[in-house]
């Protein structure tokens, strides 16, 4: 399996900064052949911390993936790549919070972050950015961690409500600012031609599945150009539609 991806961002019409992070690493691999990441961030935080809590965590997997992610490569297994995460999400958000507490401030991030090797990939996820795979539908991968997604899930509220409610970008937790962090993790096999998203919620509160399907089916996104070119068209549409948070898409396409 070989992989494209892109990464764009946009600090929208109303942020005076980007606290949005993503980042995308492809690699060659002797046994597997291409391995791929893909991470994004939404930082928050007075006094700009936000930024920062999404920058460091997109540079300690972007670290993991060059310095630590090559000593698996001899004997395989996303088991062994779980718990290494999950003890690198815990120690990200022990090091965040004490930071934040340094300068008297609340700082934290969300976190989506893919691993794609053997025709596998293996997902952590924390907060409410997403992860979707898009084939001839477009699928959320991921759950979100949000009072309002919670109460949906209850039958406190419908949807419908729940996308009109104040409410609805309060965190149950996120990376640095929850005294304990639990992440979701997702596993499951990649297929030759599917595009996976990932992207923060400033992205998708005024798109539809329809819409980011018929921008990033995948017979359209056939280069990095491509990708490029339609995330940026879906991100000025998102702004047109008067969208006031940071904006980030992340693609990764296995071909």
């Amino acid at each position: 399996m070989q992989y494209i991806g892109s990464a764009v961002t946009d600090i929208g019409i109303s942020k005076k900064t980007n606290q949005d992070s993503a980042c995308i690493k492809i690699a060659n691999t002797e046994k597997y052949g291409q391995a791929a990441l893909a991470v994004l961030c939404d930082g928050m935080g007075g006094l700009d911390k936000g930024e920062l809590a999404s920058a460091t965590v997109i540079r300690a997997f972007s670290q993991w993936f060059e310095q630590d992610f090559p000593s698996h490569l001899n004997h395989l297994s996303m088991k062994s790549i779980i718990i290494e995460w999950n003890k690198m999400i815990k120690e990200l958000n022990d090091r965040i919070g004490s930071y934040g507490k340094q300068f008297d401030v609340r700082m934290g991030t969300t976190l989506t972050a893919v691993l794609m090797i053997n025709n596998k990939y293996i997902a952590a996820h924390v907060g409410d950015s997403r992860l979707y795979e898009i084939t001839n539908e477009v699928k959320q991968l991921t759950e979100d961690q949000t009072f309002v997604a919670r109460e949906i899930s209850r039958g406190n509220m419908t949807p419908e409500e729940g996308a009109k409610d104040s409410r609805r970008n309060m965190l149950l937790q996120c990376v640095g600012a929850s005294k304990n962090v639990t992440a979701q993790i997702l596993q499951g096999s990649v297929k030759s031609g599917c595009v996976f998203m990932l992207c923060s919620d400033g992205f998708r509160h005024v798109l539809s599945n329809e819409e980011i399907y018929e921008s990033f089916e995948p017979s359209k996104i056939a280069d990095v150009l491509a990708m490029e070119q339609s995330s940026r068209d879906l991100i000025r549409l998102i702004k047109n539609r008067q969208e006031k948070d940071n904006i980030t898409v992340a693609l990764l396409k296995c071909i």
